[in-house]
């Protein structure tokens, strides 16, 4: 075995234990008693009252914490030069000077009023800090002050985030999500992330991405699910020549399944960045997410729309691997200046896959293919396809394509596909 090929190996082994560690295995039935559901009695818990807010607005940030003083200060996350290497921890360019609040040594839950500036829409996050190290993250999405200042716009996965949130905030032992309990049927948008505030999985699935904008010089719009459901498929066709789902978009309104397939039957162009997007059927109401069906179930099959079906997860067996290029011929523009060829590999990749199946429509191509990376007929494909109406989709099919965007290749084939699939 080469040296390149055993680092690879022992790359795969360590990303599969993390995340296996993370809790990341999906409770079919019953409920999970494995899982931490809640923070020590000195933690720092904080979190906006809203997902997203404009250039001017006023936000409330709830924060629980035991201290005498507190120190608070918001961060722009991607610019930063030094990586995040933990994942309970945020790093970003503090565009804000640190403000200090007099608390409670006994314990206190107050709301602080942050005034969001005319900062550039992006992923945010306020850092609480106590005297003695304790350290808390409350992170925020600012979308620009007016819609389409930018042709292309990023969705980032909120809803799955807070869907993967295991707090407990009934302190019945369990955590209140889904996938601690499947007789739970609904999440709460409000609550504070475990991790110190850190969104689950932000590091493996989201980070990159985030970075790759920021460090490439892209200055997209950029929005939680809560925006997206504000807007017709109309506007987004005339507001957006590219619409990029960065993360795991897995919770969708009906009002979002709708609309984005209208945008893309208008012409409008896709990426999805992740695996297993658009997958279940959510309804909001308030500050709830109601979990009530797959689309697949209803007709409503998501590789209709993105061009790959859900094939499954890693199911704490499957390592993850490679991809292997298979599509140069089909999709030169995509691998120019990328180096590789027909039969090349790349990346380590996998956690949930997507194939083509029976939905995905005519024409659609495989760009690459993990064989049978789940076994033998569980294969992960990425793949493309184009409309007669001029829509173009591509889709990564492994959950963490986008977090491996600082990779040359991966890094390559995003400026490729963002070129072609921005230009008007």
């Amino acid at each position: 075995m080469t040296r390149a090929r055993a680092a690879v190996l022992v790359a795969a082994a360590v990303l599969v234990a993390a995340v296996a560690a993370a809790g990341y295995a999906l409770v079919r039935g019953g409920r999970s008693s494995s899982r931490v559901v809640t923070d020590g009695p000195s933690a720092i818990r904080a979190a906006f009252a809203a997902r997203s807010y404009e250039p001017g607005a006023g936000a409330r940030l709830v924060v629980t914490a035991r201290a005498r003083r507190l120190a608070v200060r918001i961060f722009h996350v991607g610019p930063e030069e030094e990586w995040t290497r933990r994942n309970d921890e945020l790093k970003g360019v503090p565009i804000t000077a640190t403000r200090t609040l007099r608390w409670a040594p006994g314990g206190a839950t107050r709301g602080v009023a942050v005034r969001v500036r005319g900062w550039p829409s992006g992923l945010y996050f306020a850092r609480l800090a106590a005297p003695d190290g304790r350290v808390g993250f409350a992170p925020f999405v600012v979308r620009p002050r007016r819609l389409g200042e930018s042709r292309v716009l990023v969705v980032l996965p909120t809803n799955t985030w807070q869907a993967y949130n295991f707090r407990d905030v009934d302190e019945d032992g369990v955590g209140d999500t889904w996938y601690a309990d499947s007789d739970i049927d609904s999440v709460d948008l409000t609550r504070p992330f475990l991790d110190r505030g850190v969104p689950p999985h932000f590091r493996g699935y989201d980070y990159g991405f985030v970075r790759w904008l920021a460090h490439t010089g892209k200055r997209p719009d950029v929005v939680a699910d809560d925006d997206l459901e504000r807007l017709s498929a109309r506007a987004l066709h005339r507001l957006y020549d590219l619409v990029v789902f960065s993360g795991h978009e897995e919770y969708v309104t009906p009002h979002v399944y709708d609309a984005i397939l209208r945008y893309r039957n208008l012409g409008g162009n896709l990426a999805f960045l992740s695996a297993n997007n658009f997958f279940y059927r959510v309804e909001r109401r308030g500050h709830r997410l109601y979990r009530t069906d797959r689309w697949r179930d209803i007709g409503r099959p998501e590789g209709r729309l993105t061009g790959a079906g859900y094939v499954g997860w890693f199911e704490d067996k499957w390592r993850n691997g490679p991809y292997a290029v298979v599509g140069t011929r089909a999709a030169p523009w995509l691998f120019r200046g990328t180096g590789v060829r027909d039969g090349d590999r790349f990346g380590t990749y996998g956690i949930e896959i997507d194939r083509r199946d029976g939905s995905s429509p005519r024409g659609t191509i495989v760009l690459a293919r993990a064989r049978d990376l789940f076994g033998k007929g569980r294969s992960a494909e990425m793949t493309y396809y184009e409309t007669p109406r001029g829509a173009k989709v591509f889709s990564a099919g492994v959950m963490n394509f986008g977090g491996s965007s600082s990779q040359p290749v991966p890094s390559r084939l995003l400026e490729n596909l963002w070129r072609r699939l921005s230009a008007p």
